[in-house]
Order: structure tokens, then C-alpha cells, then sequence
């Protein structure tokens, strides 16, 4: 057996329909062995086992099989209960080939919900069970009772707003498609085609109605109005017509909701309009919307009847020394340290202690106590004691004369953060045994780590276990007092009527104002009545400037909060940052954040997942906040299940994640369905990845479509929702228009026919090695810069293409179509790799084979447009490692970048030289098609610049925005993201600080800097050509 490789492992990783030779143990006492299928279901094996059994003494004893149930061990060395009969036991992979057959107990409808949410989080249900953690079950309890909750008031909706809830619509920023690029001659009238779907209730076939409607604003309402002349329409209730064959009066039911939206604010149809496409829908009779509702109420009220939370006794945490570990550390005689420090949020509210030194050994022992300087009463709600455990080598004796350095702390080991107070407000008593997290090797800076996570360390095995005793300081327990106490102890003062209000102006209208000298501190403070009525959106600099260990100061804040005015979000997220933990000002944060619109919300997603790992206990406000519209809006929760599930094998968020998880699925048991189809999809996707990684052959892609044509393959492939885009239907994969990519990790290229798109196909690629996070983070921000643009009435005919992070290093990218790279164009208009990169003729020349005729000025127009919305839009962010295989365009001439590996300034440089010389990438053969291949068209030109300027003043505007969402990304841990040092690219590129007149200023000096500087592009484009050809 290959090493590494135990029990049945190597077995189910074999490829094929090829039987194994299973043994079942029955609870009668009796053995049977016979072969079965890899691709049999567990329903199957166990008709095979009641047939095989008949002939055997004691069958009669067995009973209804529906009584019984499969367990065997898993790869983890666990005991499973095979609820899921759906399964294959290729997909279950038990360890071995043992399958024991067991009378079910318990509820059966409850255990099979929670295997299947314990299989699709990918993290089993009893891990939560097993802790020795009230904090832990109460956060159960009290999510379940909620989310179940929410899901019983969603099926008491009306069916209209049922339907808003699992189809929620796709809306555009702005709703004119004649903003930017789309003056085509034709858009005077649009041809919409619509569709009757044939109803149960109707029993018709289906009907194609065309009509004209004027490309003016039109309302869903005009349609109406338009379909009338032919059918019988009415709103909120639907009779049957007439059985004639003669030309049918059928009454037609339009959703109240969407009467007066516009037409072109749908997504889809901005898209065809802007595209020359004629829009497609259908009319769907809202019968078939009721059953839906219907069937899912069934589900959902079966599962909920059966709710049962009985769990077994939790196991005792398991004690373990770690420090055993570290003898081998360094070769040189090593002291163990501790050193502590108290903290709310990133301030430091008292000197930090440190411990003595103990030799290393098996179990060192401190017994020491530690002493802070802070008065009990003047501790915050949120206070976190943040440890450190580091080795000092002992110093050689220095020669009398020398001056005597400190010992330094050369090797730090571990660290680990606990809260002062409990879930329940109480003060901590007692023991505590903390399981430590590694520290960084070469961090020898800051030895504490109070942005860390407050979990322990669920390794328990692996890690260091430090010990530590709170102090009774009553014979009774100590609670923080509630909000209305704190409020009563409230000091009365005159709000103090000053001259200093010019320099609280130039304070507050700095935004790039974080650190204040010690008058600015005292100023603000006692001015913060005025900040508030004046400067309201400035609560962030009032907030780091709160003396957090003075609880006279904590009060007047809280009660300051109490009445301060909502925040917009642009504001509101920074204080989601781990340097305002209070729960007040969390709740006031959320508070705010209530106003977001759903596609709002969706817009900033990402980030709100990632502020989740500051939050300090299981359940708090962001949690409940982001479940709560979770169960109000099925999109919402596709993308909230996918950041979360992504993330579930980071031991530091795993249980607040998988948490999470589980209660979002028992709000929406219907929902889980369609995530295990899509989880099984990644799965398969996975094991063809690795089957083509891994071959000990030369892989082809025949190998590969023949791998797809599988049955189980393309049953696990087809038939599910695209986790890219919930709205867009995979129905079935096409084997034959698969393949991979010839780049490093070996990406899978996959294709699906779209029942939606008129015969049109669906590509998707799956990356297996790549952290997709970084260019997940970077494409939400072009989106919203385009969104930031259409609301001024600019479109810049951006691409932001689907790109999600699905897993640990895998992810999806959606495909964009009829497009190809600017190298590919290049190379094919040229005889050598080395002349390619400047054929400036190349671009212009491929252009115009793909739009004849007058279709080539629209495309120009179109590519002077993105042009320089990714001009500007590379230059902000600081998008780094830009070739010509990385900058793709569309036939319809929609230039658009992909592969994000570098941002914020981190560009590539080659044996210390850097390659990347130029601010953004504006080379002469871009130029060459802005002006339509004439030297002297500098109208042409000069309209680009112009788009650039009006684009980049319009991100300025917004920049601290931007700021904010990378500032709440630093929890992600992505490489080039992790500390405030890391966005201080973002400030300069948005000039944050500086007058609009000044920072356009500046950006005028980048531009003629990259039209200047493009020879040195077309270089590195040119080596990087050579490179690639020079590939083995």
C-alpha cells in the first residue's frame, strides 16, 4: 500500500463503476459478504442486504427496512450514521469496507437533517455537541428558535412577496441604458419577446407574443397595458379563458411589486438592450409560484415538528501540556516567558506585565501572579486579556565596560486571548486552560496579538496549553451592569461654549486624520455634542479617542451613542473594525446598517463576513443581523453560505463559522437541497482536478471527457444552480466542449447548456490550488466602482466577471465569452514572440475582422470606454504583474483584466529590478484603436482622457469608502493585505485628504507618466511573450 495512504482510501480514489467485495453485520448476529457497485446508492446496498438476507437464518427478525440504519467508520476515524440513503459509497469513502446495519433511534426526520447539514457545512454536528461549552448550546438554542422562527413567518407571506424572497431581482445602479457607450440608432423601439408558459391550471400550450415598446422609461405596468390588446390581464388573481381555438382572452397575473419598476432597471434587459439583443421572458402562472411555496411549508413544518435538541453528555476537555514542545526550539539554552497585556480593541489600556523566566522543561510552572494597572470598576465590557509565550536565550557574561542590554525576545512561541468578561457579563473566576495558536516566526516586534481571535486553539493535541487563574476579587460574581445602570450613573455637565471650533472643523475635515496629539484629544472630548450635531459621520475619531479604562468617559459615550444620528454605510462599516469592540457601539453599527438595501448589502458581504472573526462571543448583533436578511432574501443567503463554507477549515473560525452555518440551514431546510447539489458538483470537480494534476501519465483532455461521461459524474455535474450566480440554471454539462488549461495548477474549462439563453452555453473554470480570495476582493471593487460610475451616469462597460472562493484553495471564475487575450491576438497577427508585443496594428486589425462595417465605430467606442475604466480602475487599487496574457477583450470590443494576484502597489520585480514601471497600462496600441488607426484624431484621445479624469474624481469622492472595505479585509490574512501599513497605497492613490483640484492634479501626472513610460510595458509584455514560448 503507498505510504500515506490507509485503509480504503487508495480504493475510492480509483476511477471507474468497478465492484468491491463489502461485509455487512446485521443486527441479528448475522455476517453476509457480497460485491457491490461503487456507484450504488446506500438505498440500493440495502435492498441488495434485505435479498441477500432472505436466505438466511433470522430474517424474519429484521423487520421493516426503513427501521434500520448503515453506521460505519469514516475517514476520520468517527462513527457515522448513513442517514443520506441518497448517498453513493463511493461518495461516503468509509474506511473500510464494513457497513453495520442498526435500529434507528431517535427522531429519524431530525438525524437526517442534521447528516445532511453536517455533510454540506463539512463539519459534523456532534463536534458542537461535544464541547464542554454553555456558550457554545446556548448560541444553539437560541439561533435555531430564531431562525425557525423566521422561516415559519416567510411561508406566511403571500405568494408575491414569497416569490421576491427565492427570486429576488437583479436591479442596475441606474436605470437608463443611454449612459456611456449605448447611442446605438436602433434603441428607439425594443423588440421584447414573451413567453406563456403552460400552467396546470390553464392547461394551454404555449403562445409567442411579440410587441414593440418605446425605449423610453418604460414600466413593468406598460407591458401590461401593450399585452391587454391580445389577453385579458388582470393583477392579483387569474381565471381560466375560454377552451376556443379562436384568438384567447386568458386573464395574465402581474406582480403588484414590480408594477411601477422601470423595464430597463432589470439587469437582463439593460444587458440585451446595451448588447442589440432582444429580451426574452416568460410569463409564469402564479399557481406554480403557490406550489413551490407549498411544497417547501411541507418540508420545512415536517422538520420543525420533529425538533429535538436532546444531546449526550459532553466529553471533558481534554488537558494538555504543550510546552513539551518547545525543548527542541533552539540548540542554545532557552527561558520560558509569559508576558500579558489587557486591551479594547487595539488600545492598550494599561502597562503590559510580564512573568518571570522558568527553564524549559515538560511542564514549566510560573505560579506567579500578575497585576495590572487598572481599577476593577474602570475595566470596559469588551476588555481582552491577550498573552504571549516567547524563549529568551540566556546571554553570555559580558566583559566588564560593556553597557548591559535587556534580554531580548529572540523566539516567540505562542500566543492565545481571552475575554475579561464571560457571554453573560459576569467577571471571570477561576481556571482556565487556554489552548495557544503558533506565532509567526520571524514576528519578533509585537509578541501580543489582540486582533487575534478569542477562540482556543482547537488542536488541542499540537498545541501549547497555558493555565491561568482569575481572582475571586468578592465572594460573590462581579457583572458589568447593564446599559440602562450605566446610563444612571451619567455625570452632568455644561456642554462648554469655546473658541476652538475652527480647529474642530480642520480636525474633522481631515479624513486622513488618525492620530491626535493630546490638546486635538481633550479639544474633541469636549466637543463631542458638537461632533455630534455637526460632524455626526466623524464618530470614528471620537471613539479612538475615548479613554476605555475610565468608566466616567464610558458612560458619557454610550449615552452619547444612545442619540446619535444614523450613519450611511460608507461610514458605518469602519466601526465594524476590531478597534471598536464595544457592544454598544457594534449595535449602533448595525443599527445603521438595517438601511442597507439588499443589493447593497450583497455589494459589502464579503467584508461583514470577514469583521465577523473581531467579534468577541458566539452570538452578538452582526451575527443575527446577517441571518436575519439571510432568511429574507435567498441570494443574500446563497453568497453568506459560500463565504462562510469557504472559510470552515480556518481553525480559528471554524466553530463561529460552522455555527453559523447550522442555523442558517435550519431557517431555510428547502435551501439545503440546492447547496448539496452544488457542494457534490465541487466535489467531483475536485476529484477531476486532481485526477488531471496527478496523473502518473501525460494527462489529455480525451482523458478527461471520457472521466465526465461517467454516470456518476455527470449526474453530480448537472442539474444544479451555478454557484457563481444563483439565477443562472447549469442543466447539463458538455463533455465534449470540456477541457484544461495549460497554466501551472491545470484549471478544468467546463461548459453547460442554460435552458435560459436560447441554446446559448454556460462556462465556468474550477481552480484547485489557488486561494481565489484576493481577486474575489478586487473584482468586488471594480464592481462597485462601476456602480459608483452608473449612478453619475457614466458607464465604462466594465467586466466584473463571477469569481468565488469556494474552498481551501479552490474556487470558481465564470467564464467570459466570445473574448480573448491581447497576447493570443498579438502572437496570431505575428511571425515571432519577440515582434508580437509591438504590433500596435494588431488590436485594431482583429477588431475590425470581428465587427464589419459600422459595427466597428460601436466597438471602438466600447473599448475606449473600458480602456478607461480599467485604466483607472488598476491605478487605484494597485494592480500588479500586467501582461498581455492577463488583459483580455471581447469581440463587441470590451477590454477587460483578469488574474489578480498582486494589488496595493505589490508589483513584480525580477532580480530586484522592477518590471513594472508605469502607474496603469495605456500602451500606443491602445491609443492606436481610441483613434481609430489616425494619428491625428486627438478628439478621440482627448474624450478618453476625459472619461478617466470624470472616472477617477468619482472614485475620490467615495475613497474612503474603499479605505474602509480593504481595512475590514485585514481579517482575511490574504498575503499583501494584513495591516493598516498595507492600505496606505489605497489613501495615496485616492489622494484621501487632499482637494478635488489637487487630486486630479495629480492623477494628470500618472496618466502622461504611463502614456510616457508605455515603451517599457511593451518590453516587459515582450519578455514575458519569450518566457512563455520558451515553457517546456
Amino acid at each position: 500500500m503507498p505510504p500515506g495512504k490507509y485503509g480504503m482510501q487508495g480504493e475510492w480514489e480509483k476511477e471507474g463503476d468497478h465492484e468491491i467485495m463489502m461485509d455487512f453485520l446485521l443486527p441479528t448476529g448475522i455476517f453476509l459478504k457480497f460485491p457491490v457497485s461503487r456507484n450504488d446508492t446506500i438505498k440500493t446496498i440495502k435492498r441488495m442486504v434485505w435479498k441477500n438476507a432472505r436466505s438466511e437464518a433470522l430474517f424474519t427478525a429484521l423487520g421493516d427496512p426503513d427501521a434500520y440504519v448503515f453506521t460505519c467508520i469514516n475517514h476520520t476515524a468517527e462513527r457515522e450514521e448513513l442517514e443520506e440513503e441518497s448517498r453513493r459509497i463511493s461518495d461516503v469513502q468509509p474506511f473500510m469496507c464494513v457497513l453495520r446495519l442498526v435500529a434507528r433511534e431517535g427522531d429519524r426526520v431530525e438525524k437526517l437533517t442534521n447528516a445532511q447539514i453536517s455533510l454540506l457545512i463539512g463539519k459534523g454536528l456532534h463536534e458542537f455537541e461535544v464541547q464542554k461549552n454553555h456558550e457554545v448550546n446556548e448560541f444553539r438554542t437560541k439561533m435555531r428558535v430564531f431562525c425557525e422562527e423566521k422561516a415559519q413567518e416567510r411561508q406566511r407571506l403571500p405568494w408575491h412577496q414569497w416569490m421576491e424572497y427565492s427570486f429576488p431581482c437583479d436591479l442596475e445602479p441606474c436605470c437608463s441604458p443611454q449612459c456611456g457607450s449605448s447611442r446605438s440608432k436602433n434603441t428607439k423601439k425594443i423588440l421584447i419577446n414573451i413567453k406563456f408558459e403552460a400552467s396546470d391550471v390553464s392547461r394551454s400550450t404555449d403562445v409567442v407574443f411579440v410587441s414593440h415598446i418605446g425605449s423610453k422609461v418604460v414600466q413593468a405596468n406598460q407591458i401590461k397595458c401593450l399585452l391587454s390588446e391580445h389577453w385579458e390581464i388582470s393583477v392579483g388573481e387569474w381565471t381560466d379563458g375560454c377552451a376556443s381555438k379562436q384568438k384567447k382572452k386568458k386573464k395574465l397575473f402581474f406582480c403588484p411589486l414590480l408594477m411601477s419598476v422601470s423595464v430597463f432597471s432589470f439587469q437582463y434587459i439593460f444587458s440585451c438592450l446595451r448588447n442589440g439583443q432582444n429580451p426574452h421572458l416568460i410569463m409564469v402562472h402564479h399557481s406554480t409560484i403557490s406550489k413551490y411555496q407549498e411544497e417547501q411549508g411541507r418540508m420545512c413544518n415536517q422538520v420543525y415538528k420533529s425538533c429535538s435538541l436532546s444531546r449526550p453528555p459532553p466529553l471533558p476537555l481534554k488537558k494538555v501540556r504543550g510546552q513539551r514542545t518547545v525543548a527542541s526550539a533552539c540548540v542554545f539554552p532557552l527561558q520560558l516567558v509569559v508576558q500579558a497585556g489587557l486591551f479594547h480593541g487595539s488600545e492598550l489600556l494599561c502597562k503590559v506585565v510580564t512573568s518571570s523566566e522558568v527553564t524549559v522543561c515538560s511542564e514549566p510552572l510560573w505560579d506567579q501572579k500578575l497585576e495590572f494597572d487598572i481599577n476593577v470598576a474602570d475595566l470596559p465590557r469588551m476588555g481582552r486579556l491577550c498573552f504571549a509565550l516567547y524563549a529568551v536565550i540566556e546571554k553570555a557574561k559580558k566583559p566588564r565596560g560593556t553597557k548591559k542590554k535587556n534580554k531580548k525576545a529572540d523566539c516567540p512561541i505562542a500566543w492565545v486571548n481571552t475575554m475579561v468578561f464571560d457571554y453573560k457579563d459576569q467577571l471571570k473566576t477561576g481556571e482556565f486552560l487556554l489552548s495557544t495558536w503558533p506565532s509567526v516566526p520571524d514576528d519578533k516586534s509585537d509578541l501580543l496579538n489582540p486582533m487575534g481571535t478569542v477562540e482556543r486553539n482547537p488542536n488541542v493535541d499540537s498545541a501549547a496549553g497555558l493555565l491561568i487563574r482569575f481572582a475571586n476579587i468578592r465572594p460573590y460574581p462581579l457583572y458589568y451592569p447593564p446599559l440602562d445602570k450605566v446610563l444612571v450613573l451619567k455625570t452632568l455637565y455644561q456642554s462648554l461654549k469655546c473658541l476652538f471650533f475652527v480647529k474642530l472643523k480642520e480636525i474633522m475635515d481631515n479624513k486622513n486624520y488618525t492620530e491626535f496629539f493630546e490638546d486635538e484629544k481633550e479639544l474633541l472630548w469636549k466637543l463631542r455634542a458638537e461632533v455630534r450635531s455637526s460632524y455626526p459621520e466623524s464618530l470614528s475619531k471620537l471613539l479612538l479617542i475615548t479613554k476605555w479604562n475610565k468608566r466616567e468617559d464610558v458612560v458619557q459615550m454610550v449615552s452619547l451613542l444612545r442619540n446619535w444620528p444614523d450613519l450611511p454605510a460608507i461610514h458605518a462599516l469602519e466601526l465594524l473594525d476590531y478597534s471598536f469592540p464595544d457592544p454598544a457601539v457594534r449595535s449602533f453599527t448595525i443599527r445603521c446598517l438595517r438601511n442597507l438595501s439588499d443589493d447593497e448589502l450583497l455589494q459589502y458581504l464579503i467584508q461583514l463576513v470577514q469583521v465577523l472573526k473581531y467579534e468577541s462571543y458566539l452570538d452578538c448583533d452582526l451575527t443575527t443581523f446577517l441571518l436575519e436578511r439571510a432568511l429574507s432574501n435567498r441570494r443574500i443567503g446563497h453568497f453568506l453560505f459560500w463565504h462562510l463554507r469557504s472559510e470552515i477549515h480556518v481553525a480559528s473560525v471554524s466553530l463561529r463559522f460552522g455555527l453559523i452555518l447550522e442555523a442558517y440551514c435550519r431557517g431555510n431546510i428547502h435551501h439545503i437541497r440546492l447547496l448539496t447539489k452544488q457542494n457534490e458538483a465541487l466535489a467531483k470537480m475536485k476529484s477531476l482536478s486532481d485526477f488531471v494534476k496527478s496523473g502518473s501519465q501525460k494527462m489529455t483532455v480525451e482523458d478527461l471527457k471520457l472521466c465526465i461521461r461517467q454516470e456518476s459524474y455527470l449526474e453530480a455535474l448537472s442539474d444544479l444552480l451555478s454557484p457563481l450566480n444563483p439565477s443562472i440554471i447549469l442543466s447539463g454539462i458538455c463533455a465534449d466542449k470540456c477541457r484544461f488549461m495549460d497554466s501551472k495548477m491545470k484549471p478544468l474549462w467546463l461548459m453547460y447548456k442554460n435552458p435560459g439563453t436560447q441554446g446559448d452555453m454556460v462556462g465556468i473554470i474550477f481552480k484547485n490550488g489557488d486561494d481565489l480570495r484576493q481577486d474575489m476582493l478586487t473584482i468586488q471593487m471594480i464592481q462597485l466602482m462601476e456602480n459608483l460610475w452608473k449612478k453619475e451616469g457614466l458607464d465604462l462597460r466594465m467586466i466584473p466577471y463571477g469569481c468565488l472562493s469556494t474552498g481551501n484553495k479552490t474556487g470558481l471564475i465564470e467564464v467570459v465569452k466570445n473574448s480573448d487575450t491581447i497576447a493570443n491576438i498579438q502572437r496570431n497577427c505575428s511571425n515571432s514572440a519577440a515582434t508580437a508585443a509591438f504590433n500596435k496594428d494588431a488590436l485594431l486589425n482583429w477588431l475590425k475582422s470581428k465587427n464589419p462595417g459600422d459595427k466597428l465605430d460601436q466597438a471602438i467606442e466600447v473599448f475606449t470606454l473600458s480602456c478607461a475604466g480599467y485604466c483607472v480602475a488598476t491605478y487605484v487599487l494597485g494592480i500588479g504583474d500586467r501582461h498581455n496574457d492577463n488583459i483580455m477583450i471581447r469581440e463587441t470590443g470590451q477590454l477587460f483584466h483578469i488574474d489578480f494576484g498582486h494589488f496595493l502597489g505589490n508589483f513584480k520585480r525580477k532580480l530586484g529590478i522592477n518590471r513594472e514601471r508605469v502607474p496603469f497600462i495605456l500602451t500606443y496600441d491602445f491609443v492606436h484603436v481610441i483613434q481609430q488607426g489616425r494619428t491625428n484624431n486627438s478628439e478621440k484621445f482627448e474624450r478618453f482622457r476625459e472619461y478617466c479624469e470624470r472616472a477617477y474624481k468619482i472614485l475620490c469622492r467615495n475613497g474612503t469608502l474603499f479605505v474602509n472595505l480593504f481595512a475590514m479585509m485585514k481579517a482575511a490574512g490574504l498575503p499583501e493585505l494584513t495591516s493598516f501599513k498595507d492600505i496606505q497605497y489605497l489613501k495615496d492613490s485616492l489622494c484621501l485628504g487632499k482637494s478635488d483640484d489637487e487630486a486630479l492634479k495629480n492623477f494628470k501626472v500618472k496618466f502622461n507618466e504611463a502614456l510616457r513610460e508605455s515603451w517599457k510595458t511593451k518590453v516587459n509584455w515582450m519578455m514575458h511573450s519569450l518566457a512563455k514560448d520558451n515553457r517546456p
